[in-house]
């Protein structure tokens, strides 16, 4: 298999988030939820450890304070289903929710500079949580820094609701 065939194999194809999460979130959580779904299936690489079919289909959930990957192949064969526990996330994902709030509210109403400060900060918890992501997923699922990021941001709005 050369590279560019195990590129387009080891990648996500689809990612459905449960059908439940949606209503009730802030215009700007459900844009970022569309974004990073669109930017998952453009560019991606996602690798189930032991299992070399890909590309993937993902469904995201929540349940029992738990993210639930649930991994499928193009095939509609289950491949994994790995339930991680949001409490190592909690604290991440609430700062980064606080300061998406003060960051929303700065874009309409800061000056640049002051934007540009929330927004560093914003990024650099941003790469904790993706950071935490990939460790977590370790042994189960193999994941670029894009991806995880996009992850990451899909967990939130799943912690969020669920």
């Amino acid at each position: 298999m050369t590279g560019s065939d195990q590129a387009r194999r080891n990648r996500l194809s689809a990612v459905e988030i449960d059908e439940s999460i949606g209503s009730g979130l802030s215009a700007d959580v459900d844009h970022e939820r569309r974004v990073a779904i669109y930017d998952l299936i453009e560019d991606n690489r996602f690798t189930v450890i032991g299992h070399q079919a890909g590309p993937y289909r993902l469904q995201l959930s929540a349940a029992d304070n738990r993210i639930i990957f649930d991994i499928w192949s193009e095939g509609e064969e289950r491949v994994s289903m790995i339930g991680l526990s949001l409490s190592p996330f909690r604290r991440i994902v609430k700062d980064y929710f606080m300061i998406c709030e003060s960051y929303y509210k700065a874009i309409r109403t800061a000056t640049p500079s002051q934007i540009e400060t929330i927004d560093m900060a914003r990024r650099g918890l941003h790469n904790e949580g993706s950071d935490l992501l990939k460790e977590r997923l370790e042994g189960k699922v193999e994941v670029d820094q894009a991806t995880s990021r996009r992850l990451f941001t899909l967990l939130c709005v799943l912690h969020w609701r669920g």
